[in-house]
């Protein structure tokens, strides 16, 4: 069965000048590149999805995370409406090709955006969770998704923290698994203290993971250090 490989966006775009990641310039089209795995048609391939005028890619690159649990990653991104504000999206390849498998509804309201955290089995039950922070700048609340029967239901939520400060070009955190399971690594609000959470019988439980000394200290956790 052909698996993706890669993907980039690409048709640079002005049409949505909100500035969260600290310009105004986001993306009209997602790339994917495909390796053929057919005795017939060996090789490699590109597809190509172009949004709709209303829609944006409001991020900083696509990820390759498996969302289904079938061990081969599919697409996450983020995609902004213009009145709507953003959504997280899971494109993957289907029989007609490059399409969206799956995706949480929009915010509600222009300018305003959601950073990704991280995905995987979160609680240990078989089944792939997928975390990020919903207005990571103003209501600070991080969820989490879960892909069931070909579809992301939300499963949980905690409110007061975050992963992004706006107008930078990165997002910090991470998924990591030190010692007792899967962990999301996110910022308190003040940006002061890091902040392990884990996903325990459907509750999000969060524990200091000490103080925040500049971006490293986001790799460090991460890596277990």
């Amino acid at each position: 069965m052909d698996q993706i490989s890669g993907a980039n966006y690409a048709l640079p775009t002005t049409r949505y000048p909100h500035g969260a990641l600290g310009d105004d310039e986001e993306w009209g089209a997602l790339v994917v590149g495909v390796q053929l795995k057919m005795p017939c048609r060996a090789g490699s391939s590109n597809y190509q999805a172009t949004l709709p005028q209303e829609l944006v890619f409001e991020d900083l690159s696509p990820r390759l995370w498996d969302i289904t649990g079938d061990g081969k990653p599919e697409v996450v991104v983020v995609e902004s409406h213009a009145a709507q504000g953003a959504r997280l999206a899971v494109w993957g390849i289907g029989e007609t090709g490059l399409e969206r498998l799956g995706a949480t509804p929009f915010i509600g309201t222009r300018n305003r955006w959601l950073a990704p955290v991280g995905a995987g089995d979160l609680d240990g039950d078989g089944a792939v969770e997928i975390a990020y922070v919903d207005r990571p700048h103003l209501a600070r609340v991080l969820r989490v998704w879960r892909w069931d029967g070909g579809q992301l239901v939300e499963v949980a939520e905690l409110s007061g923290v975050t992963n992004h400060r706006f107008g930078e070009p990165v997002i910090h955190g991470g998924l990591r698994d030190c010692r007792g399971g899967p962990e999301l690594v996110v910022a308190d609000p003040g940006w002061q203290r890091l902040v392990g959470v884990r996903l325990v019988e459907g509750t999000l439980v969060a524990r200091d993971l000490g103080a925040i000394e500049g971006p490293e200290s986001f790799a460090e956790a991460r890596t277990c250090r």
